[in-house]
Parts: C-alpha cells; structure tokens; sequence
C-alpha cells in the first residue's frame, strides 16, 4: 500500500526553498542594471505660414503666447518655409505691427497638429473688406512619385470673384480645355501629381473664357511639391491676382504675363528748361515737363531702355544721353532728373507703394544740391525747438540719392520741417498736412525756383491725387 503525504507538508519546505532563492537574488542587487522605460517616440506635424492679407502690415506669429520659429515683422506674400512643429493643440495668433512699435492681436485660432500632417496656415482677406482670417490648409505628407511634380491650388485673393483654373500644355486656348477647378474665395485642392515639364496656368471668372491671368510657359520640376496660390495683386498690370508659389524652402512671385514695368519721372533740375524724356532714340516717353513737377506713371514693356534727356524746345540739346535703365516686369520706379544743367544727374529708384490700412506711409528725397546736409522733423505741432530729428545729417548724394524709405505713421495731422544740419532755422515747412491711413506719400525735395530761393518739394502719390 503506498503512502501519500499531504500537500500541506511541503509547505515549509518550499517557503524555505523560496527564501534561500530571494536572499540569494538580493545578494547581487548591486550588480544588476534595471533598463528605464522607455521614452515615447516624438511625433510632430509639418508647418508653412503665408501672410496674404494684401493690406495689412507686417505681422507677428505666436503660438499659446510664443512667437512661432522666429516669424515677426513677416510682410505681405511671404512665406515662411517649412518647419517641424510638436503635434499637439496650439492657440496661433496674428499679431498686427502699427506705427510707433505697437502691436495689436489681429487674428486667433486654436489649431490641434496631428502628425505627419502638412498644415499651410494662410493670414488672407483684407482689413478694407473686414474679412482678414486665418485660412488652415491641410494635406497628407506623401511622397512624390519620381517624374512627377505635387501641387496644390488655393484661391487666397480676396479680391478676385470664383474663379476658373486652368492648367495646360504651353498655348493652350481655355476655350478648348476644361478647367482643373472652379474656387471661391478659401477654396482649395487636394494635391495632385502631375508629370513634370512644361505648362502653362490661366485664370478666367467662373464661367468665363476671358483670362484675366496667364502665367506664359511655367515649369514644374521634377520632384517638386508645390504649393500655389492666388493672391492679391499689388503690382502693376490690370490681373486681380499674382500667384505666389511655395515648395517648403524657397518661394517664387509670378505676375501675369502681360504685366507692365511703370515708370514716373520728376523734373528737379532749377535751371533747366522743359524737357522731353525719349527711350531708345525713339520713343516719346514724356513731352514736355517742366521743373518743377512730374508725371503719373507711365507702363511701358519691361525691356533694358536708353534714356535721353533732351530740352523741349530743340531736341538737339541733349542734356543727359543714353542712361541706360533696365525696368522689370510688375516693378514701378522713378526717375529723378536733378542737380544742375551743367552736370545733369538722372537717378532711377524703385517704388513699393502697397497700401497699408493701419498706417500712412511718406517717403523724402534729398534732390537738392543747393541745401546741403539737412535734418528732417516730424512732429504734430510744427514745433521743433525741443525735439530731435527723425533724419539727421541727410546729405545730398548726386550719385544715389538718399532718402528716408516708405516711413509708417499713424493717421492724422503732421507738421514735416527741414532744416540745415545742426540747425533748427527751418529752409522746408509743409504747414500741417493731413496723413490718412492707407495712404502713400512721397515727396522730393529740390532747389527753389531761383537762385537764393529756399528749397522746395515736389509732392507725388496721395500729397495730389486726393
């Protein structure tokens, strides 16, 4: 018969068994590494910003109180460029830059990033519409197929009605294709891949088959992943859009193929007579301009010209021959005849007058050799005793004419006075002027009418179109 033994007998000899197996363990505690656990892997989303608000100063961008990657002082039809940012949920604002250094949030916006997302933020509308938002535009980040390029459409002109888009072999007529979409306003695409290679992109309003913009033969590289967008023109030409395209690192701004090159021209010049203004030995540009004054612009195809300055009367009196002036398509310059008739200067600058709804912008030039240096005030009051300069020690630069640049100030009464450097005996006084926001203003000082006169402006822009 064979014996069996309860289970509860080996009890204690297994506690024991167990106790020698732990105090054994815990003799080699000190020679074990325990591995921390591990991190979670950081996920992150894809980020552009685009400041297409086409009336709205520079801005600031922020993120829950932060300024986003360095984006301030970001101007109209910039793009930032690709970054990485953490997924997550972010507050993103748009801060306004106004006159003085202050700033004002303009735009807010909760948006949550999730990964491997591409996120194109567009700042769009304009503060004249009161229609200025933040425009979210999102994707899937994919590859792009090699031999094909990637693009994305988007209607961010505010400005312009829905439209019809067309992208075409070069020379296309729109009246034979259909169009790739049809937007409003915020609309956008998903991305497509198209082959690379030549084509040619055209604007109509829905439902027309007028173009109202034809970018000419544009090239989509191989590889590239593009981002396209309408956006409101604020060059020369008659088009309602320019459209500003992206591919994460670098930007480019294309103009409607027909867009003109403007050019104006200012007679500073005292003791010259009047003047006709001829391109290439052949073309009339301006017929008669007496000094002191100057024309409106004039468009003329971007082209390399030779300028001939010659008296009205006799164009065989040549005062300044075959400056040669290159003029770029979308671009608007001024032509400033100064300094004396024995030695004739003609200096070309270029213009950049974007209207800016919360700031008025003026612009002086220093065209005068007979004033010398000059400090320039600014004040609202026409009292200069006890206030310092806005410009000091301007000199007069028959080579390069100096100039204050496009200055923002805030909307109201101004008092511009211009002294001899180091001086507070005013040569220059405007009387009050009245400076509205949106407002362009440029003038240029030059020498009075006769000798011994005191200097005086000639006023351009918004100082004689209002």
């Amino acid at each position: 018969m064979t014996k069996t033994t309860p289970l509860y007998a080996f009890k204690p000899a297994l506690i024991a068994s167990l106790t020698m197996i732990a105090l054994f363990g815990c003799s080699n505690d000190d020679d074990e590494v325990i591995a921390p656990p591990d991190e979670p892997t950081a996920q992150f989303a894809s980020l552009q910003i685009i400041h297409a608000g086409s009336d709205a100063p520079t801005v600031n961008i922020t993120a829950d109180g932060e300024v986003l990657n360095g984006l301030e002082n970001v101007d109209y039809q910039t793009v930032s460029g690709r970054f990485d940012v953490a997924t997550g949920t972010y507050d993103v604002a748009v801060e306004a830059n106004l006159p003085g250094d202050e700033t004002i949030e303009v735009l807010t916006q909760s948006l949550t990033l999730d990964v491997d997302m591409n996120y194109d933020i567009f700042a769009v509308g304009t503060l004249a519409q009161d229609n200025l938002s933040l425009l979210a535009v999102t994707s899937e980040s994919t590859d792009v197929e090699a031999g094909n390029a990637q693009v994305q459409i988007v209607h961010a002109a505010s400005l312009a009605p829905t439209v019809d888009i067309y992208v075409t072999a070069p020379g296309a007529q729109v009246a034979d294709e259909q169009p790739l979409v049809t937007a409003a306003f915020m609309d956008f695409t998903a991305p497509a891949q198209v082959a690379a290679g030549e084509y040619q992109i055209q604007i109509t309003a829905a439902g027309s088959t007028d173009v109202v913009f034809d970018t000419g033969p544009i090239n989509l590289a191989d590889g590239a992943d593009l981002i396209v967008a309408a956006t409101n023109n604020v060059a020369t030409g008659e088009s309602p859009v320019s459209l500003l395209i992206a591919d994460g690192d670098q930007q480019a701004l294309v103009h409607d193929a027909s867009a003109s090159a403007d050019i104006r021209v200012v007679h500073g010049i005292s003791d010259a007579p009047a003047v006709d203004v001829i391109a290439n030995n052949a073309l009339t540009l301006v017929d008669g301009l007496a000094f002191p004054s100057a024309t409106g612009y004039l468009s003329v195809e971007p082209d390399t010209y030779l300028i001939d300055v010659v008296a009205d009367a006799d164009n065989s009196v040549v005062a300044i021959d075959d400056i040669e002036v290159s003029l770029e398509q979308a671009m608007r310059y001024t032509a400033i005849a100064n300094n004396s008739l024995a030695e004739p200067q003609l200096n070309l600058v270029t213009d950049m007058p974007r209207s800016i709804a919360t700031a008025a912008q003026i612009r002086l030039f220093h065209a005068s050799p007979d004033a010398g240096d000059v400090d320039i005030y600014v004040t609202t009051d026409g009292d200069i005793a006890d206030v310092s300069p806005a410009f000091s020690q301007v000199a007069y630069n028959a080579e390069m004419l100096n100039e204050t640049g496009y200055v923002s100030l805030a909307e109201g009464d101004y008092y511009i006075t211009v002294t001899p450097a180091g001086t507070k005996e005013a040569a220059i006084e405007t009387g009050m002027i009245t400076l509205v926001a949106g407002g362009i203003y440029t003038a240029v000082a030059v020498n009075g009418s006769n000798d011994g006169d005191a200097p005086q402006l000639i006023l351009q822009d918004d100082f004689v179109s209002e």
